[in-house]
């Protein structure tokens, strides 16, 4: 069941990176992201848009090795640690979506960030 959630995570950690890819290139998606300040993202914006797809890889790196589907982390206590620091951090990042004043953004990504919350708990409780 834990491969499963895991999968789970990914796939929307996977779907989250496409959308910031689609911000990165400049598809007027901006106003479900980054405060939904500007349709296209500005430079600074895009920048972050890309650290955050190193994130989400990095995430599903610590969901997967948590999951024992694969092993990046040394040892299986990196691991447990590891992902409740990821799920600490998601919990958190639903905060800032739930302050932004884009409605678009509260609409789509609050339900996102608790979904995927709550993955990320579920997968460290295994």
């Amino acid at each position: 069941m834990t491969s499963i959630i895991a999968l789970a995570f990914c796939a929307v950690l996977g779907a989250l990176a496409v959308f910031q890819l689609l911000l990165i290139v400049g598809l007027p998606l901006g106003r479900f992201a980054w405060g939904g300040q500007s349709a296209v993202l500005p430079a600074r914006l895009r920048a972050g848009s890309a650290v955050a797809i190193v994130v989400y890889a990095a995430f599903a790196a610590v969901a997967l090795d948590r999951a024992e589907l694969i092993g990046v982390l040394p040892w299986d206590t990196v691991a447990v640690v590891a992902m409740w620091v990821v799920a600490a951090y998601l919990l958190l990042s639903v905060l800032p979506n739930l302050a932004s004043k884009s409605r678009h953004e509260k609409r789509v990504m609050v339900p996102v960030s608790l979904v995927l919350a709550v993955l990320a708990v579920l997968v460290a409780l295994a």
